[in-house]
């Protein structure tokens, strides 16, 4: 059996979207589910806070009432629980390092629309180098489950950056299409000369280069194309921010792929813009990938 999928639960909506997604992953991957809570360890009790042995049922309660979730739409799945007491993000960083994937919840931001990834996600993020998936809470209760596919296919979305190493990304999103029957549909959002803002210099200016930039594209994606020729691939090449083409692409996606850079020095992860926009505003699960 393959890796396991490991989900962090905190007993929020967004934490139960997660596991429900993380659920549908474990069955599309054919491996079991390990959900996880992760507690502070405890100081000194307050009247506030309970005794250590209250907090303890709490949270065993907690797993137990999550993992009765899940089996009730997941009968077959092999589920496990794990109460850990420590840091929230190393223990989920620890958990990740054992897992194939780690599913986090994010809270929606109401009417606003988008995440807000409190600081035990970011840090988690940082803090490992395998995939990270994050889930908000649907609007509606039966759209909770985003990994398994219902009528027709839709898109594994994957942002491009042609400067930079994407391969991580890649690899990754073809998988996940694979293990949903999904299109892929790779995005590459550039620009040109700030200086340039007539309409119609703008136009020239995609006519003339547009093309180029296409077949730079194309020439990266033909080993996944021949490593996946079942793979249905479209490629986009428009000019425009990365984030906004990502964001209005995922109305039709079962998941967002982006990456983030794996510093190893002092400097620590880094989390650039296009991700940190993402994962801050996109209604579709979305996986950080590390990569170089």
């Amino acid at each position: 059996m393959s890796r396991p999928v490991a989900v962090g639960v905190d007993g929020s909506p967004e934490a139960v979207a997660a596991a429900t997604w993380a659920a549908g992953e474990a069955v599309l991957r054919g491996t079991k589910l390990r959900i996880v809570y992760a507690a502070q360890s405890p100081g000194p009790a307050t009247a506030q806070s309970g005794s250590f042995e209250a907090r303890s049922h709490w949270a065993e309660d907690l797993l137990a009432e999550a993992v009765t979730a899940v089996r009730r739409e997941r009968p077959s799945l092999e589920i496990e629980s794990r109460h850990r007491s420590g840091h929230p993000f190393e223990v989920l960083a620890d958990e990740a390092s054992e897992a194939g994937l780690l599913v986090l919840g994010s809270r929606g931001l109401g009417g606003v629309g988008g995440f807000l990834l409190g600081s035990v996600g970011m840090a988690t993020i940082s803090a490992t180098e395998r995939p990270v998936v994050l889930v908000r809470a649907p609007e509606r209760p039966d759209a909770a489950d985003g990994a398994l596919p219902a009528g027709p296919a839709r898109d594994v979305v994957v942002g491009a950056d042609l400067d930079q190493f994407f391969a991580p990304l890649l690899d990754f999103a073809f998988q996940e299409a694979v293990l949903r029957g999904d299109r892929v549909l790779v995005l590459y959002g550039w620009s040109i000369m700030p200086v340039v803002r007539d309409a119609s210099a703008l136009v020239a200016a995609e006519r003339e280069m547009g093309p180029g930039v296409a077949r730079r594209l194309t020439e990266a994606l033909k080993p996944w194309r021949h490593k996946f020729p079942s793979i249905e691939v479209a490629e986009r090449t428009p000019i425009g921010g990365p984030a906004r083409l990502l964001l209005r692409a995922a109305d039709n996606a079962d998941l967002v792929v982006v990456g983030r850079r794996v510093r190893k020095g002092s400097l620590g992860a880094h989390v650039g813009s296009v991700t940190h926009a993402l994962i801050h505003h996109c209604p579709a699960p979305v996986a950080v990938i590390a990569h170089e």
